[in-house]
């Protein structure tokens, strides 16, 4: 599996910076990074011969960001059976809210619901702790790489 799809869902930006950051350090590990806008998510299935890795941050009370919540409702409602996905996923929010997460939190349950497998265990950075999520985020891969690694042995 040579090909990484980035999705993001973001309030201020922060979720999109992550993961551009991380498309750019993906490439560099020579797989074929591709960050999706939220504009090109509409219709979009998540190829199963490819890893997905969603990064998201939460609003309100445990929400997604309305970016990347028409897409989380369009998978919901088509429900594509997933099972050869492999995917990870980021979240940004703040401990301080008792919804810490949220968003991520939905999207596992969506794509574990779609059958799709986790590559990692979620990877919560919080907002309370470090002002650049994407310092955070560039520590995980190396974890991220070898669970892709062990895909193949």
């Amino acid at each position: 599996m040579e090909k990484v799809n980035l999705v993001f869902g973001t309030v201020y930006g922060s979720a999109q910076f992550v993961a551009e950051t991380l498309t750019d350090k993906i490439a560099e590990l020579d797989f074929t990074a591709n960050l999706l806008q939220p504009a090109d998510l509409t219709g979009y299935v998540p190829s199963e011969d490819e890893l997905l890795i969603v990064v998201t941050s939460t609003t309100g009370q445990g929400d997604l960001p309305d970016d990347i919540a028409q897409w989380f409702s369009e998978l919901k409602s088509v429900a594509p059976y997933l099972p050869k996905l492999q995917y990870s996923i980021i979240g940004l929010g703040d401990s301080s809210y008792e919804t810490f997460c949220g968003a991520a939190k939905q999207f596992d349950e969506l794509l574990s619901e779609l059958g799709a497998k986790k590559l990692t265990e979620t990877l919560e950075i919080d907002a309370c702790e470090t002002m650049e999520p994407e310092t955070e985020a560039i520590q995980w891969i190396p974890a991220w790489h070898a669970a892709v690694q062990s895909l193949a042995s």
